[in-house]
């Protein structure tokens, strides 16, 4: 009889206990990433909790102090792998004086790209195979950094690595980043994305981690984070000290979480009425009370605080 192999999921990134020591100082400290292959990894943290550093890290930018860093299941230091892999950190390095398409030349013949139309496909996947004579000087600041995603796809990379790609963006710039990105993850592409929007982080990402003062908090799927920001009930009260009590007593079904001395959450009620009547009746005084929904904004401001588990 044979037996059933389950296929395991092939990572695209693998760190083990990856770290970055700057003038004796952690930027990263024994970080654990794990990004699947075909994932949108959101990939946040406030400034200086060391995005950067790890993705300069996996790009071959930066050299590690400790751990190793895997990619597709080798060595990231491997020649052939290193080529499945592609940047764009702080900024693409554009010289504004040329064209967008010269500015793809340039970039292949330092890479040794061979390829003929591996320029001409990179452009047109991110549209710019159509900005002409146009000088890179005279481009909005969309335009720039499709074209740093377009050098960044030179030589068919599987993963991109993008830090900060929407930052100072108009919305209409913001929108047209999203598309691209979400039509070449359609294609096969992997991604990990830094962002400080995290509205627009939301949008994209399939996997998310999250990572304070060099140290990666939590990974988690889009599944289980939309579980984590499940809907809250936060009721004001005058006593907080009376009213928990009565609420773990009354109702052991609902987890409650005291946000400060007036303010309580409440997760797994369904109804609020029966809880200000029972702090009512009980001569606690309810000010205001009502139905919320956390965000992925919320949730990371919430674990950056160290708050939630």
């Amino acid at each position: 009889m044979e037996k059933d192999i389950k296929k395991q999921a092939v990572l695209a990134v693998e760190t083990i206990s990856l770290s970055k020591v700057y003038k004796g100082k952690a930027a990263v400290s024994h970080m654990d990433m794990k990004v699947q292959e075909g994932a949108i990894y959101g990939f946040i943290g406030r400034n200086g909790a060391g995005k950067s550093t790890t993705l300069k890290m996996l790009c071959g930018l930066a050299k590690p102090t400790e751990g190793e860093i895997r990619l597709f299941g080798k060595s990231a230091g491997d020649p052939v792998t290193a080529r499945r892999i592609g940047c764009l950190i702080e900024s693409a390095g554009l010289y504004p004086h040329m064209t967008a398409r010269q500015n793809a030349v340039m970039k292949a013949k330092c890479m040794g790209l061979a390829d003929p139309n591996a320029v001409e496909r990179a452009l047109e996947a991110t549209g710019m195979n159509n900005t002409g004579n146009k000088k890179v000087k005279l481009f909005s600041m969309g335009m720039r950094q499709r074209l740093g995603i377009a050098l960044a796809l030179l030589g068919n990379p599987d993963l991109l690595v993008l830090d900060e790609p929407i930052n100072g963006l108009d919305p209409e710039g913001v929108r047209e980043i999203r598309q691209l990105i979400q039509r070449l993850n359609e294609g096969g592409k992997t991604f990990i994305i830094s962002s400080h929007i995290l509205g627009e982080l939301s949008k994209l990402s399939t996997h998310y981690g999250i990572i304070k003062e060099g140290n990666l908090v939590e990974q988690l799927t889009r599944e289980e984070l939309e579980q984590k920001c499940a809907d809250y009930f936060q009721i004001e009260v005058g006593d907080v000290k009376r009213a928990l009590p009565l609420i773990t007593e009354n109702m052991p079904e609902v987890q409650a979480e005291v946000c400060d001395n007036t303010n309580i959450r409440l997760y797994g009620l369904k109804e609020g009425s029966g809880v200000n009547h029972l702090l009512i009746e009980n001569g606690v005084q309810v000010y205001s009370s009502g139905f919320h929904h956390m965000d992925l904004e919320d949730y990371f401001l919430a674990r950056m605080d160290g708050s939630r588990k």
